[in-house]
């Protein structure tokens, strides 16, 4: 059992945050799913512009496109969906052999919609029909029109990822919907148990943001008191008494998953973000170079089971005490991640015209 292999007793999953067809095609995603225990596959629109701009692979399937009359995102969609289906099916025997909790592959609707619940809905649908795969699962961010949403696509069984969460409040509006969508199908006669859903909360770029203005004592410690800290409520909310009837029902709980896990100040150790939050019902993506650090030199242990989740609450506390305004900081860091994917979203969109 390799380094990464060794993070699975302790009830995480490690999942992939890149995807390219260099990636499938080369068989090198076969590779770290059969060697490294990967068990899913996150992408997004900074992702797909780096490999249809550089992996000469899509050229002449880009090229067959361009000749129909499709504009420049549905040729995006129709270039990528392919890519999604072929990930999905390499992940399929781990969907099937983990009763649908591992094996999920995700696609992102258009952060151009991030303020449009309509638009967000009509996509995510679209992709999910497109697709077609039980084990994909359409990515939305949690802004306020996508958690409306969520708790509509959840009502109608599809499978997301929510994602720029950088907020315990921006996360608790997360499970709100989630758990309406999944009491509004059960109420609907609707089976539960396929409905999987994940809360994907950034790390490094909160350390980033707030590092310079803190005292050398708090440097470094941001990003993971926070996420403990929500990993405390996602006990509290998923194995407490709200979710016991729809548990009971089949549901499954929204499972926390760690986002911007690559560690972007080299002072701190390369695997911070994976090391410092191993534990069960929890999912950590990691980008190829983080993933490759691990292998070589990184500890698995539990560092969540028994956390000292008070200890980590101070933490936060005394930071806000240095000037940090935690929900400002979780707005903020959410426009400028959307804008970051819209960037990447129009530039791609230039590929394909």
């Amino acid at each position: 059992m390799n380094r990464l292999q060794a993070i699975r007793p302790f009830g995480q999953r490690i999942w992939l945050d890149n995807l390219s067809r260099e990636l499938l095609a080369s068989g090198e995603l076969a590779r770290l799913i059969a060697e490294d225990g990967i068990a899913g596959v996150t992408s997004n629109p900074t992702i797909f512009h780096k490999a249809i701009g550089s992996d000469p692979r899509y050229r002449d399937d880009l090229d067959a496109l361009k000749l129909r009359a499709l504009n420049a995102e549905q040729t995006y969609e129709a270039l990528v969906v392919p890519d999604v289906q072929a990930a999905c099916d390499l992940m399929a025997a781990q969907y099937a052999a983990s009763n649908g909790d591992d094996g999920y592959v995700s696609l992102e609707v258009s952060p151009l919609l991030a303020d449009d619940v309509d638009g967000t809905l009509e996509a995510a649908r679209r992709l999910w029909a497109a697709v077609k795969r039980p084990n994909v699962m359409i990515k939305i961010p949690a802004t306020p029109a996508g958690v409306t949403a969520l708790a509509h696509l959840i009502r109608e069984g599809v499978n997301v990822n929510v994602t720029l969460l950088f907020s315990l409040t921006q996360v608790e509006a997360v499970w709100d919907a989630y758990i309406a969508g999944l009491s509004a199908r059960h109420d609907d006669g609707e089976p539960l148990s396929h409905v999987k859903a994940v809360a994907s909360f950034f790390l490094s770029r909160v350390d980033s943001a707030i590092d310079a203005a803190l005292p050398a004592s708090l440097q470094g410690r941001g990003a993971i008191a926070l996420a403990k800290t929500a990993y405390a409520r996602y006990l509290e909310r998923f194995h407490g008494a709200e979710f016991v009837a729809l548990k009971a029902s089949g549901a499954r709980p929204q499972y926390l998953l760690w986002a911007s896990t690559g560690t972007k100040n080299p002072a701190y150790r390369d695997v911070l973000y994976v090391e410092e939050l191993i534990g069960p019902e929890t999912v950590n993506t990691v980008p190829d170079a983080t993933l490759a650090a691990f292998r070589d030199h990184g500890e698995a242990a539990d560092a969540l089971t028994g956390a000292d989740f008070a200890a980590e609450k101070q933490t936060l506390a005394e930071i806000e005490a240095a000037g940090v305004d935690w929900e400002e900081l979780g707005a903020r860091l959410q426009q400028n991640g959307l804008a970051l994917f819209a960037d990447s979203y129009l530039a791609l969109l230039k590929l394909t015209a």
